[in-house]
């Protein structure tokens, strides 16, 4: 089945459907990881955008149950060169183009991927349609002008838990994780970590949180703009200083705004498993995971009372930052995603330090 993806500047890519039919609005990104494509398509922060992935071949090994980072995909749609219809792996249970069928997930192969990524990274990240229905290209143009984008928009309330969720009840540590689109790895991670783990819904009040008793929180990494929801930027101000917090992705921009800062929109973010960013406490790099299109701005911090402590040596922006004062620091990659594999992974440590000092 021929299918089309139509960006709002009027560029139009054509190819073939191997997912779902129907037609999806979202914002168009790249992403550059060679593997990774089923946490990619279940991860939370990718609500409301259409994947395109660089390397040319996809599905090679396909998809199973275990890798996951949420119950379903969240994409709105799925981009790639080529669709392998051999899933070679031992782990494997379905293939990707059956996976994406069962889930609702337009999928399009046959695209010339390079064009189209060259093409967001010279005109920035866009409004696009992606469509098996309708296949004329003035018709799609329009649409994609027309559907919302991503700026002020509140995507958190689409993947956030509904219900307050005891995912470990064993451990050392009593950690709320406010869930803004949480990944299950980082859930994983705190478990490791020897952490009852409580994951509260995004609009949980502070004295609800309170009530759970938590020797820290971890702000979770979630979908869109962070000025899209003041609600949470609004809870976590009432912690800052009273009890350790550690913000990953989105959580690292609601800290910011938190502290005073600003936010703002990346010309085509950072989407990938191979981006270097520097510690500036130790001077080492790290290859880690992105996949945020806003960033903090650094110049909007205090600096008197922030640390800048991680740089994306890509593009020189924020990466990582800490308290002088308080148990808070936060980063914009993923560290629970292991691209290095074990390069930033030493982060979670650092917030179980901040928990035995409460502790102590």
């Amino acid at each position: 089945m021929r299918a089309k993806l139509a960006l709002e500047d009027g560029r139009v890519f054509t190819g073939f459907s191997f997912g779902a039919s129907g037609e999806r609005e979202g914002e168009v990104v790249f992403n550059t990881s060679m593997a990774g494509y089923q946490e990619i398509l279940t991860d939370p922060s990718y609500r409301g955008q259409i994947v395109t992935m660089t390397y040319p071949l996809i599905g090679n090994y396909g998809i199973n149950y275990e890798d996951v980072e949420s119950e379903r995909p969240q994409v709105s749609g799925f981009v790639v060169k080529e669709c392998s219809r051999i899933a070679s792996n031992w782990r494997s249970q379905k293939e990707l183009g059956r996976y994406l069928r069962e889930n609702n997930i337009i999928g399009i192969e046959g695209v010339d991927t390079r064009a189209l990524t060259r093409h967001i990274r010279l005109q920035g990240a866009m409004r696009a349609v992606i469509s098996t229905d309708d296949l004329d290209d003035r018709s799609l143009v329009n649409k994609a002008k027309s559907s919302p984008g991503l700026l002020g928009r509140d995507l958190v309330r689409e993947v956030t838990s509904d219900r307050v969720i005891h995912w470990s009840k064993q451990g050392r540590y009593r950690v709320v994780v406010i869930d803004c689109g949480v990944k299950y790895n980082i859930l994983r991670e705190l478990v490791n970590n020897e952490c009852q783990v409580i994951v509260v819904p995004a609009k949980t009040k502070a004295d609800q949180i309170r009530k759970l008793r938590p020797d820290g929180i971890l702000l979770s990494n979630g979908p869109g703009d962070p000025q899209g929801i003041p609600y949470v930027v609004n809870t976590i101000k009432e912690f800052i200083g009273k009890m350790p917090i550690f913000g990953i992705c989105l959580g690292h921009q609601i800290i910011g705004l938190a502290l005073g800062g600003t936010t703002y929109k990346l010309k085509f973010g950072h989407h990938g498993g191979n981006h270097p960013v520097k510690d500036l406490c130790t001077g080492k790099v790290a290859i880690t995971v992105q996949n945020h299109g806003f960033c903090v701005d650094i110049d909007s911090l205090n600096k008197k009372e922030i640390e800048i402590t991680h740089i994306n040596l890509n593009d020189n922006t924020l990466e990582g930052m800490r308290h002088r004062r308080f148990p808070l620091f936060s980063v914009q990659f993923h560290p629970e995603a292991s691209p290095g594999p074990q390069d930033a992974q030493c982060l979670f440590g650092k917030f179980i330090d901040m928990l035995k000092q409460r502790h102590a």
